[in-house]
Order: C-alpha cells, then structure tokens, then sequence
C-alpha cells in the first residue's frame, strides 16, 4: 500500500520559520493550501498552526475550509467561472479578479446575497497567465469602483507560473507604481500590493523586495522549503514535510536492458539500447504506485542507491543495483517530493494519508 504522510513538526517549524519572516519586515500573509486538494486531515493541520488566511483555487475546497474554521478570511485565487459566482460569494471572501464583465455579475451577487466582496485585481507583468493589461488599468478600475458590494483590497500579479518569468525588483517597483497611480488617480486607499508568493521570497532575504509589497501568498516554500532562484532549500527549513511510503511488490535481479523489437510504450515513450549494458543484471523492485498517481520525475528517493527507472499505469519500477541494503518484498521504500508530485498524490484516491507527529 502507498501512504502520502505529512510531517506535523516539520510543517510547524516551516511555518513558524516564515510567519518570523513576514512579521519582522510587517507583510501580511496568507498560505495557499490547493496542494491539499480539500483533504480534511491536512487542512485541519494547517488550521491548527493558526493561520488567518487561506488560499485555494477551489470553490469546492474553500466550502469545506468555512465548514472547518468560520472566522479564517478565505481567498479564490483565480478568474471567476460564471457557474461558480454564487458560490464564490457565498464562500469566499476575497477573490482575484480579472475580468469586468464577472466582476460586475459578482457585485449583483454579493447585493443579492446582502455581502460585501472584497477583490484582489490582478495585473498581467510578463508571464502571460492571468492579469489586466497596464494600459488598461486605469479604465478598468475605474469601472470596479463603481459597482455595489465590491470592495477593492489589493492589486497583484503572479510569476513563474506558466512561462517561467521570475519576479525581479524592477517588475514589483513597477506593481507598486500602479497602485499609486491608482491611488492618486481616484483618491481611494489601496491596502494590498500583493505580489509575493514562494518564487518572491529570495527577493525578501536579499533585501530587494520593494517596501511597497506587502503581501504574500505562500504555498511550496511552506510544504518544501524550496529556493525556486537555486533549487536549493531554504536555510533553516525542511523540504520533506510530505513523505510518500511504497511497499515493494516484487524483487528480482533482471537484465538490465530489455530483450526483443521495441516499439513506444503505452505513455509514448521509445528507448535506445545502451550496448555498454549488455549482459549486465542488476536488482530492480516494483514498488505499488504508477503513473495515475504520480509522474516518476518528481519523486526523490532518500535512499541514495535507488534510481527510479520508470513507471507504468499502477507500478513504478526502480533500480536498487547490488541491493547492499537488503530490501526484500513487503519492505519499504520511501520518497521526498517535488510540488507537482504531491499535487498528483494528493489527487489520487488510490493513496492513503497519514500525518506523522
């Protein structure tokens, strides 16, 4: 069977490591939790560090959030379908906003259902994902600040989430000049330059984030530490808050390069043969976990000795060379994860949770 485990202590010292972070230089903060795919005993582990703002992507996940904790201030992190406005009043109370045309069907909801609902307005600076263009900002709020039962809190903008456009000094000087356009524009008080996520956060300890960004929202570098400039983790924090168990299925030495005509394989991949590895063996374990759960490249194995080899629809296959350690069937093998690994994971219903304490 294949456990996803969660790490209580090493999710607490994360926490508590960036919450030191954010209120030494007086950021607000909230963390993204659509990792956890509405999973309820992770997310009552993120309630339970105190936090008083939580992120997510889904209506669905934000529901189950207010069920759990009333008073924790639930933010949509992305454009609104028209299908889930009433929803989205009803559940969160903030979102990131976009378009007019929803934004306008949203305060006739929020009238409807007698609720103020607060927007974070999203501004497109390079990576081509959501955002309002700049040259239209100006007439864009303008038309926001207009409807009822809209509140604008923030202005913000993502990075590195599709094309790989990293954040840099100049880019938030200029997020932070829009807001004082705006400010300036229409007299209105503007709370939120929201513009840090995970990927930001180098910038914060290099001392090059601008004094206007104020807020961030925080996901990956609270669940793996991770440095997204270096790959590297973070100083002083963890990169294995979730922990993936496999048990071992099958153990055999085996050639180590297939035998007969090849053709793709049912993912679409063709291998070449090495002839250097003709004649060689070595011991390879099939391990209850494939590719419907995760893809094998964001797996890491803590055992050093282990390669992972490859994966089929509900086995993955690795490689333990000589098998100095002495793994046998029903032994487990265990793995760290990168962020898109445990979002699979956490998707799949074939994979059991735990959290460790």
């Amino acid at each position: 069977m294949a456990v996803l485990k969660l790490n209580h202590n090493k999710l607490l010292h994360n926490y508590n490591h960036l919450d030191h972070v954010f209120r030494e230089h007086g950021i607000d903060w909230g963390i993204v939790t659509k990792l956890l795919c509405g999973h309820e005993l992770f997310l009552k582990e993120v309630l339970a560090l105190g936090v008083k703002e939580i992120h997510d992507s889904r209506v669905s996940n934000l529901k189950t959030i207010k069920k759990m904790a009333p008073d924790v201030q639930t933010v949509y992190i992305k454009p609104a379908p028209k299908q889930s406005i009433p929803e989205i009043i009803r559940y969160a109370d903030v979102s990131f906003q976009t378009e007019l045309e929803i934004i306008r069907l949203l305060s006739e909801e929020a009238v409807n259902q007698e609720r103020l609902h607060k927007i974070i307005i999203m501004i497109e600076m390079g990576d081509l994902r959501e955002g309002v263009m700049g040259e239209e900002l100006v007439d864009f709020y303008e038309n926001v600040f207009e409807l009822p039962g809209i509140s604008v809190i923030g202005l913000g903008a993502n990075f590195n989430c599709l094309h790989g456009v990293m954040p840099t000094q100049d880019k938030l000087i200029q997020l932070c000049l829009y807001k004082q356009i705006i400010e300036a524009k229409f007299n209105r008080k503007i709370p939120w330059v929201s513009g840090g996520t995970s990927v930001t956060i180098p910038l914060l300890f290099n001392h090059l984030l601008p004094q206007g960004v104020n807020h961030f929202r925080i996901g990956e570098a609270l669940y793996f530490g991770l440095n997204l400039f270096t790959n590297e983790t973070f100083e002083g924090m963890h990169d294995d808050v979730f922990e993936l168990d496999t048990e071992i299925i099958e153990l055999t030495e085996k050639p180590m390069i297939p035998s007969g005509i090849l053709a793709e394989n049912p993912s679409g991949e063709s291998f070449e043969i090495d002839e250097k590895l003709y004649g060689k063996t070595s011991h390879r374990a099939i391990l209850d976990v494939g590719l419907l759960d995760i893809n094998p490249k964001f797996l890491i194995p803590k055992d050093e000795n282990i390669s992972v080899i490859g994966a089929s629809s509900d086995m993955l296959i690795v490689e333990l060379g000589l098998n100095e350690q002495n793994y046998k069937v029903g032994d487990v093998l265990r793995f760290n994860l990168r962020y898109m690994g445990a979002l699979s994971l956490l998707n799949s219903r074939y994979v059991e949770k735990e959290v460790m304490k």
